[in-house]
């Protein structure tokens, strides 16, 4: 990655002011902490398993710059995996109070990250994050994933003030780590086709910028899976170039809009029904994301193969239900404690009458722009699965202990819970999302064709 991209991405980040991605960069972070925070105190944050993979390089590079340690690095056990759960950000965040002028160099990124980010986002203090693994584009991002009250959501934060990001740690993290990077990464490619339909439908335009940032570096950093599984440096060095500049693009877009569609609302929804939050390790967040993924391409693909004759505006209005009707669906659908935001952004997103004519004859209009637009934009469900795969990722819900029925039901709860506009609500409000999972489950179908995951 070129300094001069990252500099652009720096002028318009809202909250990171200083990235250094390269080889042999985890002995810097102690001249970005002095140059980010001149006479504050430190106190790394690590587990037992970030620590071991940069905790003494980081610390000695603190030492040699002159920084002062507030106290030794706090360090939370290895074993179990840490969970991302709101009591280790109170645990964390008190652990921190005591401390005045103190800055966190927090080591991990994923849950140890989210933790840090959010035990100082709540004490309106800063903090740096050095990298150990391409596996989220969260380290970058504002936000964290924290469970609190039995369920996973993304909680807001700033993000971090300053990124290190070496390219041999990320190299030498596990490999599931890194395959989970991958699933996370790939639903870009989706979520921009999601994006475009938004933009075509006049909801929601795309930010070239940002749009940039996500889908610039998109394709070099999922061009070689097999090199990704196999621990290649050059081709993990693209997947975490394209993490940071996702983060750094829902930063500057101040929402993650440009890097998150239909296929990351799959992962909210078992996210939110705690799948997997018990398991050691934990299912992670680019696992789901990714069979999601797959999921939203064959969506898409159905949906692309339709002509302006299959959108039928009397179908389209005879299948409005009313807010009573919606309000009854998403209760019977979703567990309690997801219920009443759900039925408040299915409402939301709810049309009838004129305003439901015209998005359709709108449709009409565009549809040739967008099928054009969108089939450059995607892969098909066939191409993820098989990228998914060589990266060493889940390609299929039964890998990831997601049943078939409960996996055909979340075609729907995707819809309900986000109010992002995607190609579940376009088929939604056409009436036609019903239809377009009875196509994929039948016999023919994408899924109905890859009901067990292939050998």
């Amino acid at each position: 990655m070129s300094t001069e991209l990252i500099n652009k991405a720096l002028e318009t980040a809202s909250e990171t002011k200083a990235i250094t991605f390269g080889k042999d960069v985890n002995k810097e972070t102690g001249k970005m902490f002095v140059d980010l925070f001149p006479g504050s105190k430190v106190l790394v944050v690590a587990d037992e398993n970030t620590y071991g993979a940069v905790g003494d390089v980081v610390v000695a590079s603190l030492k040699d710059a002159g920084v002062e340690f507030a106290d030794d690095p706090y360090i939370f056990p290895g074993t179990p995996t840490l969970y991302g759960g709101y009591e280790n950000v109170e645990i964390l965040r008190e652990a921190i109070r005591p401390y005045e002028n103190t800055v966190v160099v927090s080591l991990g990124s994923g849950t140890l990250n989210d933790i840090a980010k959010l035990a100082s986002g709540e004490l309106e203090r800063p903090y740096i994050n050095v990298c150990t693994a391409a596996s989220v584009d969260g380290f970058a991002a504002f936000g964290a994933s924290i469970a609190k009250d039995g369920f996973k959501i993304t909680r807001n934060c700033p993000a971090p003030a300053g990124l290190v990001a070496d390219i041999d740690t990320m190299v030498n993290a596990p490999k599931r780590l890194t395959a989970t990077g991958y699933g996370d990464l790939i639903e870009k490619i989706p979520a921009g086709a999601d994006w475009i339909l938004s933009e075509e439908l006049d909801i929601e335009s795309i930010d070239p910028y940002t749009w940039s940032l996500v889908q610039g570096p998109l394709r070099a950093s999922l061009a070689d899976p097999v090199a990704i599984a196999n621990g290649g440096e050059d081709a993990i060095a693209k997947l975490g170039e394209g993490q940071l500049m996702s983060g750094l693009a829902m930063q500057a877009y101040e929402s993650s809009r440009p890097a998150s569609g239909a296929g990351h609302q799959f992962s909210h929804t078992w996210e939110m029904e705690g799948h997997g939050l018990d398991w050691e390790p934990p299912l992670s967040h680019g696992f789901k994301v990714g069979v999601g993924t797959i999921a939203s391409c064959a969506m898409w693909e159905v949906f692309l193969n339709m002509s302006v004759e299959d959108f039928d505006v009397d179908k389209a209005l005879a299948a409005v239900k009313t807010p009573e009707e919606i309000e009854a669906n998403v209760r019977a659908a979703l567990q309690p404690h997801m219920q009443d935001e759900a039925v408040k952004h299915s409402l939301g997103k709810r049309m009838e009458g004129d305003a439901l004519v015209a998005r359709i004859e709108l449709l009409k209009e565009k549809w040739p722009t967008i099928q054009e637009r969108c089939r450059e934009q995607l892969v098909t469900a066939q191409e993820a699965m098989d990228m998914l795969k060589a990266a060493g990722a889940p390609y299929h819900p039964e890998l990831i202990e997601i049943d078939w029925d409960r996996f055909r039901e979340t075609h729907f709860k995707a819809q309900m819970i986000r109010p992002r506009y995607t190609v579940l609500d376009i088929l939604t409000d056409l009436g036609l999302l019903e239809d377009v999972v009875e196509q994929l489950f039948s016999a023919d179908g994408f899924w109905g064709q890859h009901e067990h995951p292939e050998a």
